[in-house]
């Protein structure tokens, strides 16, 4: 928001997915919307100026440390999706041509969230086994 930090990424895909647990929706305000990057493929401006907290045994989250604009989720714990960074679509100049895929802790999703088009739902107990991550803390 206020352009101390800034990136450029190379995507390798332009399918993106919607977290519905508690803590994406209380972070970004709603569903996280976000795509999946390889680390190495993000280019960041002004890094001194993101801050980041553990939330979990197995996730980080990043913002600005400026003006508090959320940037990033990142998966911290070994297995299949470490190494990746999860960006926020919102931060992009243009998000056009990026398609909903899939949607994780989909059984906590409000009902007063809809979206169209097909999309793959995974439940909480299906999202914390893809991330071997125990069933009973915070996600």
């Amino acid at each position: 928001m206020c352009g101390a930090v800034r990136f450029t990424a190379k995507l390798e895909t332009h399918i993106f997915g919607a977290c519905h647990c508690e803590m994406c929706r209380r972070w970004a305000g709603s569903a996280l919307l976000a795509i999946t990057v390889p680390s190495a493929n993000i280019d960041w401006q002004g890094a001194e100026h993101i801050a980041t907290l553990q939330t979990s045994d197995w996730a980080k989250r990043a913002w600005c440390a400026r003006c508090g604009s959320g940037l990033y989720y990142m998966v911290t714990a070994e297995g299949p999706y470490f190494g990746n960074t999860e960006l926020l679509i919102g931060l992009f100049d243009d998000a056009n041509g990026l398609t909903m895929q899939s949607e994780i802790f989909f059984d906590q999703k409000p009902d007063s969230f809809a979206y169209t088009g097909e999309t793959k739902k995974i439940s909480r107990a299906e999202t914390l086994a893809m991330f071997g991550a125990d069933a009973n803390p915070e996600e």
